[in-house]
């Protein structure tokens, strides 16, 4: 029984707009034929959801790169099964750490090639021989990335390589399997894999024919809302959250002032009593649209300097963003506002005090370069006597693109955070002069 799955799904969107009830709903599907309800279970098109689609092009490789839980696997396991239904006699290699990671998860796990079979096309699964044939005849191999060797010899047509950012020995596996994938006449190679700045991502990245795609835990609408709330709860805003949640990959740049490492130690478990708060502000360059960084900074108890918020705002006219900072102040009990002057001179002062005349704001002039002015600040989070009081991914970001030799290659064009809390954190180092009582 042929059946036309596109004409299908669109029906069933429409149906979707009348059965409003689980009850309706299971009414509506009892009464369509079994083979038609397969066809469009089994139809990996309309359930596919960002990442997980396969990109456009005559790319050679796919790298799937996401946060744990998105369905890479999921993924892997539909794109091989339909490289197999479409190539009869196709020869793929299916790579992971080790053996028992290749069985376990990408043959035998939940989301793996076993489970997406359709149950009119079985698969024969040797686990002695650690093969599996395809109903069309295609088959797979399974390859320990440990023992890349035995990928020297052996020849393909299609390649799945999953979380290949753990691999040991990951480069010398990975171009044993690149030199042996050229059998037909469009040879592929997916990588799924959750993000680590190791070697071969980096060369993977750097390929001519390379296509790319990304996607977050939370991108999953299959999954499980418990652990999702738990896991951003616990770890989103970090380092290791952004990595393995939302499947960012970081690498430091070269002769970086603020490393990510340096950044993710520098996280504070608690806030001890605050002696000063300082707001630091870096005007936008423009009058209007570009961001104001606004960072509350303040000196501990502890002797410790810590950034308390990001307040930074973007888009907003200088009367907007001198408003924002007058809540930032006051919201810390800030007893300075410390503001660069060279983008907009006095005008500066004029509309913060338009804000709130009584606040107390210092003008400074941006006389040093970004790096000679971080300079001081990286230099107390590395000795562990400046923290992060919270999470700010894009404050960390703004940091982790400075250079030692004044460059910025992080986001955005400007970095308006970095520049606030570097302003703030240096107005506390500098000596607090107290009135002096002249005796008669």
């Amino acid at each position: 029984m042929s059946v036309d799955v596109g004409g299908l799904a669109a029906l069933l969107e429409e149906a979707a707009e009348l059965f409003r009830t689980e009850e309706d709903w299971d009414w509506f599907l009892g009464g369509l034929p079994g083979p038609v309800v397969r066809a469009f279970y089994h139809d990996w098109s309309w359930q596919a959801h960002g990442g997980q689609v396969e990109p456009p092009g005559d790319w050679r490789v796919w790298l799937l790169m996401a946060g744990r839980g998105f369905g890479k696997t999921l993924a892997g396991a539909q794109w091989v099964t339909a490289q197999a239904r479409a190539h009869p006699g196709a020869r793929i290699a299916l790579v992971g750490a080790n053996v028992d990671d290749v069985v376990k998860v990408m043959v035998e796990g939940p989301s793996g090639l076993l489970a997406v079979a359709r149950h009119d096309q079985p698969l024969q699964w040797a686990p002695t021989h650690l093969t599996l044939r395809f109903h069309s005849g295609a088959e797979a191999f399974v390859y320990s990335a440990a023992a890349g060797e035995k990928l020297r010899g052996p020849e393909h047509h299609f390649a799945w390589a999953d979380e290949l950012a753990k691999w040991d020995r990951a480069d010398a596996c990975w171009d044993n399997l690149m030199m042996g994938l050229r059998k037909g006449e469009r040879p592929r190679c997916l990588v799924t894999t959750t993000p680590r700045a190791v070697s071969v991502m980096r060369r993977i990245r750097a390929l001519a024919a390379f296509a790319e795609t990304h996607g977050r835990t939370a991108d999953n609408p299959h999954a499980e809302e418990g652990f999702v709330a738990w896991a951003t709860d616990t770890y989103g805003g970090t380092r290791l959250g952004r990595q393995e949640l939302d499947g960012i990959l970081f690498a430091d740049v070269e002769r970086a002032l603020f490393t990510r490492d340096m950044l993710e130690k520098a996280r504070a478990e608690r806030l001890p009593e605050m002696i000063r708060v300082v707001v630091g502000v870096d005007p936008p360059a423009g009058t209007e649209g570009d961001a104001c960084g606004i960072v509350v900074c303040g000196l501990g108890a502890d002797g410790i300097f810590y950034v308390l918020a990001d307040c930074t705002v973007a888009g907003l006219r200088p009367e907007g963003w001198a408003r924002a900072v007058a809540r930032a102040a006051e919201a810390w009990g800030a007893d300075r506002v410390v503001a660069e002057k060279n983008q907009g001179g006095e005008m500066v002062a004029s509309v913060l005090a338009a804000a709130d005349s009584a606040m107390p704001v210092r003008l400074v002039s941006a006389s040093l370069g970004k790096a000679a002015r971080a300079e001081p600040v990286a230099a107390r989070f590395e000795t562990n006597k400046a923290r992060l009081g919270g999470r700010f991914p894009e404050l960390e970001d703004e940091l982790a693109g400075l250079t030692e030799a004044g460059g910025y290659e992080g986001p955005g064009n400007s970095p308006d955070r970095a520049d606030a809390m570097v302003w703030a954190m240096s107005e506390l180092a500098r000596p607090r002069v107290e009135p002096r009582i002249r005796q008669l």
